[in-house]
Parts: C-alpha cells; sequence; structure tokens
C-alpha cells in the first residue's frame, strides 16, 4: 500500500521534532513555502500542520506562523518507565494550564515593561522575599480574593508553591520532626519531607476529609511539629473541608501546639469555600499558594504568607538560599494581580474546569471517581484485584501517560488507582483520551 505524501511529511517533520532537530520555538515554513518546497499542494501543507497540530508537536499564532512546541518531558514522583513522556504521549499525570490568549498576554506585558520609565531597574536585585510595593500587591490579592489579612511583611513572593513548602519546612521544621500528613497527599511534600528528613504520619481518610479524631488520637499519641493540609481542594482527591471541620483542625492544631502548613495551590477553583486556615489560626499557619495552575505553569511565582513571629526565620532562609526572585517575573506577576488578570483567568479556569470535569464524569460514568465539581484533576479507583501498575504499562502503550496512586501514598501499600489530570490537553481530547482510558481498564479480565 502506497503512503500518502501528507503522512511521508508529518512522519518526516514529527522526527525532526522529536529527535532536536527541529528544536522548539523554531519558526517552520508557511504553508505555501512547505508545499513548493515538498512538492505538494498548499492544501496538503495544510493538512501536514493541522495533523502536528492535533499530536500537540506545533503550534499556529494568527499572523504570526507555524512554531514547534515545547513540551514536558518526566514526572519524576512517578516511578516506572510507563511515566516518561515522549513528544507525542498525552500528558494525564500533570498538569500545565493551557489558554487561548497567554502569548498574547505575555506579548503585551513584554511591551508594557519596554517602555517603562526604568527599565534597568528589572535588572536589580530585589530584597529577599520581595519588594515592598509587590508584597503590598499580593497582600492587597489575598484579602480581597482568599479573605486572608496579613501585613506585607508576613508575605513573601517565592518561585512556585514547591519553593514556598521547601522555605517552611528548612524555616520552622528541624530533621526528624514528625508531620501529620492525609494518607493520600501531594507527591511534591513527600519528596520535600524524605530530602528535610521529616517523619510523615499518615491520617486517614475519608470521603469528605480527613478523619480528624484520628488526627487528635496520634496528637495525643506522639508529639506532632505540624499538620500539611489541603483544605480546599485537596490533591488528589478533590474534598473542600466543611467551615466545622476546618475549625475542629484549627482547635486540634492548638491544642497540641503544632504548625499548620496550608497548601492552596487549587484554592482558587472551588466558588464559596469555608474561611482558609491562615483567618482561622494566623498564629500558627503558613499559607501557601502560586499563579501555576491559574496563570502559567511555567510562570513560577508563588507566595507565602507566615505567622509575624516566623517573618524573621522564613526571611533569613530566603536569603541563606535563593534571595529573591527574577525582578521581570515579579514584576508581570504583580501587574497581572494587580490590573485584574488573575481574579479574570481565575474565573475563566474555574468555568474550565467545571466544562472539563463533566465531560470526564460523563466519559466514565458508572466508574468510581472522586472529584470536585471544579477540579482539574480525578481520582480513579480501579475494579477489586486490578492492579495500578498494569493499567499504567497499558496506557503508557496507548500514549497516555498517568500517576498513580503509589506517588501519592504515604502509607506502606497504596490503594489501586489513578490520578488523572485534565489541564494538560485540549477540551476537544478529553472525551476520546478519557474513552481510551476506560476501554484499556475495561478490556483487562476479571
Amino acid at each position: 500500500m502506497t503512503t500518502s505524501p501528507v503522512s511521508l511529511l508529518v512522519a518526516k517533520l514529527a522526527d525532526d521534532i522529536r529527535s532536536g532537530k527541529l528544536l522548539p520555538g523554531a519558526r517552520l515554513p508557511t504553508h505555501r513555502q512547505l508545499a513548493v518546497r515538498h512538492g505538494v499542494a498548499v492544501a496538503s501543507a495544510s493538512k501536514v500542520y493541522a495533523q502536528l497540530t492535533s499530536m500537540g508537536l506545533v503550534i499556529g499564532e494568527t499572523g504570526r506562523g507555524t512554531f514547534v512546541r515545547d513540551r514536558p518531558q518526566q514526572r519524576e514522583w512517578d516511578s516506572g518507565d510507563e511515566a516518561r513522556l515522549s513528544a507525542s504521549t498525552v500528558d494525564l499525570s500533570f498538569n500545565h494550564p493551557t489558554w487561548p490568549g497567554q502569548a498574547d498576554l505575555l506579548r503585551t506585558m513584554l511591551r508594557e515593561l519596554a517602555s517603562c520609565g526604568d527599565l534597568a531597574a528589572l535588572l536589580h536585585q530585589q530584597p529577599p522575599g520581595g519588594r515592598r510595593h509587590e508584597r503590598r500587591i499580593v497582600a492587597a490579592f489575598l484579602a480581597r480574593a482568599r479573605g486572608i489579612r496579613a501585613e506585607a511583611e508576613q508575605v513573601f513572593l517565592v518561585n512556585g508553591a514547591q519553593q514556598g513548602l521547601d522555605i517552611a519546612v528548612r524555616a520552622l521544621l528541624r530533621p526528624h520532626d514528625a508531620v501529620a500528613v492525609d494518607a493520600l497527599t501531594y507527591p511534591g511534600f513527600k519528596m520535600l519531607a524524605e530530602i528535610q528528613g521529616l517523619a510523615l504520619q499518615p491520617v486517614p481518610g475519608a470521603p469528605e476529609g480527613p478523619d480528624l479524631e484520628a488526627l487528635d488520637a496520634l496528637c495525643r499519641r506522639q508529639r506532632i511539629r505540624a499538620i500539611y493540609a489541603m483544605p480546599t481542594l485537596h490533591n488528589p482527591l478533590g474534598w473542600v473541608l466543611t467551615a466545622g471541620q476546618r475549625g475542629r483542625l484549627a482547635e486540634i492544631a492548638r491544642r497540641h501546639d503544632c504548625l499548620l502548613i496550608e497548601d492552596a495551590s487549587y484554592a482558587y477553583l472551588a466558588d464559596n469555600a469555608p474561611p482558609a486556615l491562615a483567618t482561622l489560626a494566623p498564629e500558627r499557619t503558613v499559607h501557601i499558594s502560586s499563579l501555576s495552575k491559574s496563570v502559567a505553569s511555567g510562570l513560577r511565582f508563588g507566595f507565602v504568607v507566615v505567622p509575624e513571629t516566623c517573618a524573621g526565620r522564613v526571611k533569613a532562609v530566603i536569603r541563606a538560599s535563593y534571595w529573591s526572585l527574577p525582578s521581570v517575573v515579579t514584576t508581570m506577576a504583580t501587574r497581572w494581580v494587580a490590573n485584574g488578570t488573575v481574579a479574570r483567568q481565575e474565573k475563566l479556569m474555574r468555568s474550565e474546569a467545571r466544562r472539563r470535569q463533566a465531560i470526564a464524569r460523563d466519559v466514565l460514568s458508572g466508574m468510581d471517581v472522586a472529584a470536585h465539581p471544579a477540579s482539574l484533576f480525578l481520582w480513579l479507583r480501579l475494579p477489586e484485584d486490578l492492579r495500578m501498575d498494569r493499567v499504567t504499562t497499558a496506557l503508557a502503550a496507548c500514549g497516555i501517560a498517568v500517576s498513580k496512586a503509589e506517588a501519592y501514598a504515604t502509607t506502606r501499600h497504596a490503594p489501586h488507582a489513578l490520578r488523572l489530570g485534565l489541564a494538560s490537553m485540549p477540551a476537544e481530547r478529553i472525551r476520546p483520551v478519557l474513552g481510551q482510558v476506560r476501554g484499556v481498564i475495561e478490556r483487562f479480565p476479571v
């Protein structure tokens, strides 16, 4: 059977992109130039670019051309070769929120910065934790959008939420300290705890949140120095704790003199959530979030709110480690915070997350799924006797990368389940890709 010129050209360009011969960001020939160069019709050249776009290898920008896309690579918290991503893999293991207009937003901001009065100031080093006026902008945003009231001196600008967690741990905890965590928790904190020598103590959970009586009993049995919690849109289970649960959690922390580390990376997605822990127990809560899940994962801009008594230690750790963020990043991020761009983007992402969850729930109807209606991920429990490693291997063979439950488990044995991210692929691909996931699971013999 003869292979069509379009298929041959797609295969050639795809190989060039995957091998690195065509680098991320490289501008490709126009449709007409491609047609002339390879002796095909312009319509055929358009089909080539359309197929490469659907494969996630290129991106077209109106009026500018077609460019090679940058591709995310391996997620290191997922063990096993099945989690390694190639350029053609559908990535359900991580969330890279993308939305129309991101490039234009960046382009406009760069023009704005280029025309500002003191451009050279962007090359100056900032004070540890950020410049005062930019910390004030973030403090005002937190008060307005999150109900968290803190002085600028309590707000520190960091390189994303992961660095915020690292700063908090290194500043306020010591090696061998016991930290209570959910039985299923964020893998990044697990990795951080291992590096810093913390002793994680798992707290069993229920569909609606952690077992707070079990947490209280744990704190009575041994000295728990800190409690790591995600009260608003838990990763990976998606729960949002009620006001009563939050009050009980704050009361347990006070009674046992525990530090509260509140990870709010996905909290913006939950409309009308109860007050943050930082408002209920401000004297002992470190509140951490970022713009990675709402504006852009590559922006690497986060913020940490700490009790007034902890500010000195946090600043000292920042000074001794990374000192400050690049001025260009903080300037862009805080301008987007101040001019309402972040608020508008969070509203857009809430709507988009609900749309994607609705599609996912429809495709996976009848399966054991846990997720918040506005979450950018879901937790898929596998049928009894079906091992997650078998499923992930089978999905990898189909070009689909997922996260296994063992990456999230703090207990000795992990449940057989998968965490599926919904933000790293176009919305129109969610239905067919999740349909493949369902088909792979259902084809396994009982």
